[in-house]
């Protein structure tokens, strides 16, 4: 090879080294012009991108500005809308007021429950006189077991429209109108003359149907034909009562308790002023007559404050609480007769057992049932405030009321069956043995006493029970069902036991049911009205029990030390008392509210 030759293979040899260096610094020069225009391009449709957003976002903003803008207009026009309305009501009831005295007052529950405890009293005692004409006048035989099938009628009218049905019914719903109207005129306007109508064919209904109401009621009575005339006489207190027990719950949501607890005194002084002036013509049916002449009485002693409190009000729309009524009603109503079908059946398989039996029964009901009424009164009175709680939705408040209810009720209903169990004999013959009733009637009705006495604390719980459901706005089917259980435990046991004891096995079956009742019904309250804490019931449950079992003992001791009625029942009355008190009281946190901090730990409960 030349010189020339090598020269140029070894110049074509260094450039090809060049070019393969330069070919990739090409493509790296392209690589990053590429890359910079699509930065470049990127970063533009960034920019562009972001200038949308903030454009929109300022959009944005402007249209919620807006939005909150007119949201507050319109709130402060509901605001002065609704603020109106308040005023234009609040004027409409100082309007009212100016003319008229205030609808509600407020009153001590102690001194309301005093006042009607006085009253009850008075009523009752005059019951008792009522009883003690009846038994030395007619006895207990066949002419006063036909009565006491025409008093079946008042006997189930008075829980049903006094005071069961009608207060449960009622006192919520005055309670409501006088808190959103401040007048009960207006739902008194409308249900006044609906009921009236109703009673009315009601009434009408049992007159016509008597005949075979007696037969189904007591188809073994001896004298079938003065219980129809009896039922007859006994049908217009169907109406009367309903009108008076509108009245009653009327006047207790108003606050007024003294005409409601006088009705009894009205009622009574009808039945024996009938029973003194007609007896000699008519004979038991004079009785049957004074129980209508007397539920007379007990709308004319009421009507002067029932019209007082009614305040002018403008004729509103019914409430939602009115246009359920007739469900609430039915409710009410199933479970009222459901409780009073005991009577129905006690008086049914007493029909069969030896003339006087059901006689004997009522009587001894009849004193079994003055501790219970005595009672309940204060819940009658605390029912109004517990039917305000719960319209206002108050969980609590409703919940320490049935707690503080259940626990004094109890306190007095368990005193008061120590003493019937212990001295029972001493106040039937004390009240009743004298005349036509004689020493074994007396001696019956008193061991029938002692057993109905072993249910007052069911009988008083499923009152208080009851209140609670029935406070609500709304029909409730729990009781009615929880007492047609408890029939249907006072049904067995009283067919399987009437013919192994008589008489006696009706009242444990009618304390046997009722029992069964009460507690289911308080489980019920537990489970759908308020969280009642059976844990703290229980203590103070248990305690009064055991102070009620050494208080009767002491009550038989003390009455075996004299033989006469009244100095026994005073001494072993003394007795009960004074143990009961002693056994029951140093505790009193039983009998109190709860405390803050039991009410602060209830979930732990």
């Amino acid at each position: 090879m030349t010189a020339p030759e090598a020269h140029a293979t070894g110049a074509r040899e260094t450039a090809g080294p060049r070019e393969a260096q330069r070919e990739p610094e090409a493509r790296a020069a392209r690589w990053t012009e590429e890359r910079a225009e699509r930065g470049t391009s990127e970063h533009a449709t960034k920019e562009a991108r972001g200038s949308e957003r903030a454009a929109g976002s300022r959009e944005t903003q402007r249209e919620l500005e807006a939005r909150a803008a007119r949201w507050t207009e319109e709130r402060a026009e509901r605001g002065t809308s609704e603020h109106a309305t308040k005023e234009a009501r609040g004027s409409e009831r100082a309007a009212g007021s100016r003319d008229t005295q205030p609808a509600v007052r407020r009153v001590s529950v102690g001194r309301a429950a005093a006042l009607s405890a006085v009253l009850v009293a008075g009523g009752t005692g005059l019951g008792f006189v009522r009883d003690l004409i009846m038994a030395h006048t007619f006895g207990a035989g066949r002419d006063t077991d036909a009565f006491l099938i025409g008093w079946m009628i008042p006997e189930t009218a008075s829980p049903l429209l006094i005071e069961d049905a009608m207060a449960l019914l009622a006192v919520p719903l005055v309670t409501r109108a006088l808190r959103d109207r401040g007048s009960a005129r207006p739902l008194a306007a409308a249900v006044l003359p609906p009921l009236v109508g109703v009673l009315s064919v009601v009434a009408g209904a049992l007159a016509l149907g008597a005949p075979a109401l007696v037969a189904a009621l007591a188809p073994g009575l001896a004298s079938p034909d003065d219980a129809v005339r009896c039922v007859r006489a006994a049908a217009v207190t169907v109406v009367m009562f309903g009108v008076a027990g509108f009245m009653s719950a009327t006047l207790r949501a108003h606050g007024r308790f003294g005409p409601p607890a006088a009705i009894y005194l009205a009622y009574n002084a009808g039945i024996i002023a009938s029973i003194l002036l007609l007896r000699d013509r008519w004979g038991v049916l004079s009785a049957a007559v004074g129980v209508a002449l007397g539920s007379v009485f007990m709308v004319l002693a009421q009507l002067p404050a029932f019209v007082r409190c009614l305040r002018p009000a403008p004729r509103a729309l019914p409430s939602p609480a009115t246009a359920l009524l007739p469900a609430a009603v039915a409710s009410v109503a199933v479970f009222t007769l459901a409780r009073q079908a005991q009577v129905f059946v006690e008086r049914f398989l007493g029909a069969g057992l030896a003339a006087g039996t059901i006689s004997e029964l009522n009587y001894a009901q009849k004193v079994a049932q003055v501790p219970m009424v005595l009672s309940l009164l204060v819940v009658t009175v605390t029912f109004p405030r517990l039917a305000l709680a719960s319209a206002e939705d108050d969980a609590r408040a409703v919940r320490d009321r049935v707690e503080n209810d259940i626990l004094h009720v109890s306190a007095l209903v368990l005193a008061a069956t120590a003493f019937l169990v212990a001295c029972g004999g001493d106040v039937v013959a004390l009240l009743f043995r004298h005349g036509a009733f004689g020493a074994d009637a007396a001696d019956g009705t008193a061991r029938i006493l002692r057993v109905y006495a072993l249910g007052l604390w069911g009988q008083t719980m499923v009152g208080v029970a009851a209140r609670a459901f029935f406070a609500r706005r709304g029909p409730m089917w729990r009781p009615a069902l929880a007492t047609a259980c408890g029939l249907a435990v006072t049904v067995a046991v009283g067919v399987l036991g009437v013919r192994l004891w008589g008489a006696p096995a009706l009242a444990a079956a009618n304390a046997a049911g009722i029992t069964a009742g009460a507690l289911l019904m308080l489980a019920g309250v537990r489970a759908r009205v308020a969280r009642i804490r059976f844990r703290v019931l229980a203590r103070g449950l248990a305690r009064l029990a055991v102070a009620a079992v050494a208080a009767c003992a002491a009550g038989l001791a003390a009455r075996d030390a004299v033989a006469a009625p009244l100095p026994a029942a005073l001494l072993g009355g003394l007795a009960v008392l004074t143990v009961f008190a002693l056994v029951a009281l140093p505790r009193a946190a039983v009998l109190r509210p709860p405390s803050r901090f039991a009410r602060r730990t209830e979930g732990l409960r």
